[in-house]
């Protein structure tokens, strides 16, 4: 038991599993400020457009009792009639656009800040003779003692 336990404590203390917990919550609190964009300024501006509020757009499948029409969504579950959410599915979708783009921003940027390593300088080339590896400068090879040509 005491093996398990010291196997799962150098597991959780890893870098990637924190790295990972670190990531799971600045996603949840990303994804609260996406939401709230959506919900409180990208929405309301469509709705202009529509003259109504979005998220109340729906269509009833089934009458509840009462029989409808209904003001809003919960009025028509409280009658117990079944309704398609038209305009809480639109939100979800424009909320997943703004996050998906968000991220290709964040991944976009983060592929600027990475330098790109130069490769490293030859310093050493291969004898013609032997094929062991020799520094540039040299005239004679160490390995086979062969006479390098100087081109």
């Amino acid at each position: 038991m005491k093996e398990l336990i010291k196997e799962f404590k150098e597991f959780a203390m890893k870098g990637n599993v924190i790295d990972l917990a670190i990531a799971v919550v600045i996603g949840g609190a990303f994804g609260k400020i996406v939401s709230s964009l959506v919900t409180d300024i990208v929405m309301p501006l469509i709705s202009l457009l529509r003259s109504g509020d979005f998220s109340e757009l729906f269509v009833v499948l089934r009458q509840g009792n009462p029989a409808g029409p209904y003001p809003s969504i919960a009025a028509a579950a409280e009658a117990g009639a079944v309704t398609w959410n038209l305009g809480v599915f639109l939100d979800a979708i424009i909320m997943f656009v703004i996050i998906a783009f968000a991220m290709f921003l964040v991944v976009k940027g983060l592929n600027k800040l990475k330098k790109e390593e130069a490769p490293a300088p030859v310093t050493t080339k291969e004898c013609p003779f032997c094929k062991s590896q020799i520094p540039l400068e040299a005239t004679r090879c160490p390995n086979c003692t062969s006479q390098l040509d100087q081109a």
